[in-house]
């Protein structure tokens, strides 16, 4: 057994899976919005509120790992515990009440798991459109991170050439912009974009693209959120999303069709409650200005991510302190 817990800003997720000889399969898939961030970006602490939420998130994650008899556990944190002064606290108390033992990650740690998670896409889609680049983004609660990876379609092997980690996700974008009217949501994409322009400079991707050698993967509950929109589910099918290949235009109609079903109050588009549009509109704006420096034609949906990359380094005996030592029994 192999478990990967990625506790983030705005979810908690844990994935147990199986491995044998004829390959791996998912045993468990828990996905908890926990809004560990909430109230961050003002505070600068995670609230108490928050941090109850979050317990109950994991102390669930506890008891779904512990009925198992054997099993290797990572456990990582991400943006909230890597910004927030009263983490370290919050983690303790974790470790005591429910016995996991979470690891706050750097920004480039995040992005390599990502990137390891998403690695099938990389390749297979890769080869069949003869491209030697992806841009890979990953939309999270409290920061965006950014791949630009070379790909080796001979060795099948990739290469992380850049990376950057954007301290704005969605949790953090809708705090910073209250009121969330269609003013401040062109607001949002400037404000993105101006975070994002430094590393266009430094590695010069658009000009690769012009080229047709860039393949785009979005990693995030916006971009699949969007693609089910798109296929009109009455219910999310992860089945159905990872991996889909999409036309960006698809994407961009998609949003302006909530635009303007939301500031004309027309709620007419299935999918997405209407409370979770405050999350979701943020998380269109990081998508739209990633676009507009980054104009690919189509996108591969990700419906996996760190915990997924977790999952394939174990499984590859690359990743260290595994095993029980992430996992106090109780």
């Amino acid at each position: 057994m192999f478990a990967a817990l990625d506790l983030g800003t705005n979810n908690c997720r844990l994935l147990i899976v199986s491995s044998g000889q004829r390959g791996g399969r998912i045993i468990d898939n828990y996905n908890r919005v926990v809004r560990l961030g909430e109230g961050l970006y003002d505070t600068g602490l995670l609230s108490e509120a928050a941090m109850d939420r979050t317990l109950t998130a994991l102390h669930h994650c506890a008891a779904r790992i512990h009925r198992r008899k054997s099993f290797n556990l990572y456990a990582v944190a991400t943006e909230a515990c890597r910004r927030a002064s009263n983490a370290p606290v919050f983690l303790d108390r974790v470790k005591q009440e429910t016995g996991l033992n979470i690891n706050v990650i750097t920004p480039r740690e995040e992005v390599e798991l990502a990137v390891c998670g998403c690695r099938t896409f990389l390749h297979d889609k890769m080869l069949r459109r003869n491209r030697t680049k992806t841009l890979l983004f990953d939309i999270g609660g409290g920061s965006t991170e950014i791949a630009w990876v070379r790909i080796d379609p001979v060795k099948r092997k990739q290469t992380l050439i850049g990376c950057c980690s954007v301290p704005v996700g969605v949790i953090t974008l809708k705090e910073q912009f209250k009121r969330l009217t269609l003013n401040e949501y062109y607001q949002m994409v400037d404000f993105v974009m101006n975070k994002i322009n430094d590393f266009e400079r430094v590695h010069q991707i658009r000009a690769e693209i012009l080229r047709e050698q860039v393949q785009f993967i979005g990693v995030s509950g916006t971009v699949t959120a969007l693609a089910s929109m798109i296929l009109k589910q009455p219910k999310y099918s992860r089945a159905a999303i990872d991996g889909l290949l999409l036309d960006t235009t698809q994407v961009k109609d998609m949003i302006r069709h909530i635009l303007v079903s939301k500031f004309n109050k027309i709620y007419d588009y299935a999918t997405v409650r209407h409370s979770k549009l405050h999350y979701l509109l943020p998380g269109c704006a990081i998508f739209e200005a990633i676009h507009t420096i980054w104009p690919v034609e189509d996108i591969v949906v990700a419906d996996r991510g760190i915990r997924d990359g977790i999952i394939t380094k174990m499984q590859e005996n690359r990743l260290t302190k595994i095993n029980k030592h992430n996992f106090n029994l109780l």
